[in-house]
């Protein structure tokens, strides 16, 4: 498998637990802590697949998903939006942000790595 996710989240419980539920199926995983420091990964990686929190510090995920889509190397990269916000409209916004998919929390850890592996299959299409 071998496909590097960038995941950008502020909380380190959820950045632990979706690490290894996907280093568990073969995925590495490269972490962000806030949207800045997600962007500025993008330098030394080349991710397959980004997770994005919305709810992030300074930066939310709405404005990083936009700045990170304007990289033309990222263009076609799936963002997913993973994310606490789940009242009408919300899934609207993400995808308007130009994330690619959505991922509501709490994550269901037993779906998680097919979710990611069927976002990836469609890259791949």
């Amino acid at each position: 498998m071998n496909s590097t996710i960038l995941y950008i989240e502020d909380n380190s419980d959820n950045r632990m637990l979706v690490r290894r539920v996907l280093e568990a199926e073969g995925y590495q995983v490269v972490e962000a802590k806030d949207g800045l420091e997600g962007i500025d990964l993008l330098c030394s990686t080349t991710p397959d697949l980004v997770l994005m929190d919305i709810n992030l510090p300074e930066l939310d995920g709405y404005e990083v998903t936009r700045r990170l889509k304007q990289v033309p190397s990222m263009a076609k990269v799936p963002v997913i939006a993973m994310t606490a916000n789940v009242m009408r409209g919300d899934r609207e916004k993400t995808l308007a942000a130009g994330c690619d998919g959505y991922i509501s929390k709490p994550i269901d850890i037993d779906l998680l790595p097919d979710q990611i592996a069927k976002f990836l299959r469609k890259k791949n299409d």
